[in-house]
């Protein structure tokens, strides 16, 4: 494995002229007998250093996969020798100090000599595939580097492991959400105390209580949030029954993926509910403290109030995790399976393409993947709910609107007290 610097230059060609190590000869001299870039310098050594059974795996700038002339002629030899075997496309800002995509380069030597395989390459083009790390920086999660090497599995013919990668989502599914049972009752028993704890102050009798909507929302949710984590033990201990009868061959591994699409939708519905939840808590907390002054009301504990509202926040944080992985290697099963539903190798529109010589010959010996795989087609994100965020939107509003009049009036009174 090999990351090269990226587009050297002014490399003096007669100390490298006749190098055993480059047997494509030079990727190109100018007139000043430089070569004006050594991309195809470092290929040319990896692919040299291999033996007959050598596998590299190179990464590249992503110029290079289409550099034309004295470099395209390079390229084309080193793809006639059969060794190139895979590429993969990777969008920028996968390092840290460079904003630059690139690619990834795999050669194997065992290749040239096999007459099934030399004549073809796999092209991937990932860079839809990645998470944010930060603004700035992306990269691939453990689960989507996985998938990407359950690709190339494919392509060699290895379907048992990737049936087998299918098959450990799955089952991580199954215990995550057997596991996920325990976080919710958690946060249903949080819910609970703080509900407890605030009910005096929150049922008085008061003359336009602004109070007495948002708890009658609150105790409406808490109830539905109840219900909805029954249900939710109920799916996750039958799937946990169903699991081990299961079947392990591609069959059975798509029927037990399908099944488990209930509990992966109990899942994002349970989300949006603890979420919720735990906002309108919020809400009675902040009408009771700013609006009626509960902390100076004897029904009012403050500090036991406080710490029920940490562990709420502490109990939603849990679940919801919880939560988010057991549907999350569902999504990973799903990801795979929808693309190659038969555990076989086929082209993916935007994602992947084995093409042969032929075709990368008709495209002046380019090794782009973008340029073969196609474009994807836009994903529409069916999960999203528009009544939900519009109305935890809502609620984030009208917080955000007390503070900021909690903020005019304090600085309005600084400034009075400055001009006094």
């Amino acid at each position: 494995m090999a990351n090269p610097p990226f587009n050297v230059d002014e490399v003096d060609a007669e100390k490298v002229k006749g190098d055993k190590r480059l047997p494509f000869g030079l990727p190109g001299v100018n007139k000043n007998k430089k070569v004006s870039n050594a991309n195809y310098l470092w290929l040319s050594y990896f692919y040299s250093y291999l033996n007959e059974t050598g596998r590299a795996g190179v990464v590249m700038s992503s110029q290079a996969s289409s550099a034309g002339r004295d470099e395209a002629t390079v390229r084309q030899k080193l793809v006639e020798t059969g060794a190139v075997d895979v590429m993969i496309d990777i969008r920028s800002n996968f390092f840290y100090t460079r904003t630059v995509p690139c690619q990834l380069w795999f050669f194997d030597r065992m290749k040239e000599k096999d007459p099934a395989r030399r004549e073809h390459v796999l092209m991937l083009d990932a860079r839809t595939v990645f998470r944010k790390v930060s603004r700035s920086v992306c990269d691939f999660s453990p689960e989507q580097q996985k998938n990407i090497a359950a690709i190339v599995w494919l392509y060699r013919g290895q379907q048992n492991r990737f049936l087998k990668l299918v098959e450990g989502y799955l089952a991580q599914a199954v215990e995550r959400g057997a596991a996920a049972t325990k976080a919710l009752e958690g946060f249903e028993q949080t819910l609970g105390k703080l509900a407890q704890i605030v009910a005096p102050f929150a049922k008085a009798k008061r003359k336009d209580d602004p109070l007495a909507g948002p708890w009658d929302e609150l105790t409406s949710a808490q109830a539905m949030v109840a219900a909805d984590i029954d249900a939710f033990a109920t799916e996750a201990a039958a799937q946990a029954k169903a699991w081990p009868d299961s079947g392990r061959d591609n069959a059975g591994l798509n029927t037990a993926r399908t099944d488990l699409h209930a509990l992966a939708e109990r899942c994002r519905d349970l989300t949006k509910q603890l979420d919720l939840a735990a906002k309108l808590a919020g809400r009675v907390i902040d009408i009771a403290v700013k609006e009626l002054a509960a902390r100076e009301d004897a029904l009012w504990p403050n500090a036991d109030v406080n710490r029920a509202r940490k562990a709420l926040d502490e109990g939603r944080a849990a679940a919801v995790e919880a939560l988010r992985l057991t549907r999350y290697f569902v999504k990973q099963a799903d990801w795979l399976q929808e693309r190659f539903p038969d555990a076989v190798l086929r082209d993916v529109e935007g994602l992947v393409k084995c093409v042969d010589r032929t075709e990368i010959s008709a495209k002046d010996w380019s090794l782009t993947p973008g340029r073969y795989v196609g474009i994807a087609p836009e994903e529409r994100d069916e999960d999203f709910d528009f009544e939900e965020a519009l109305r935890a939107i809502r609620i984030d509003l009208t917080g955000l609107n007390e503070e900021a009049t909690e903020l005019v009036a304090r600085i309005v009174k600084n400034l009075e007290e400055l001009a006094a």
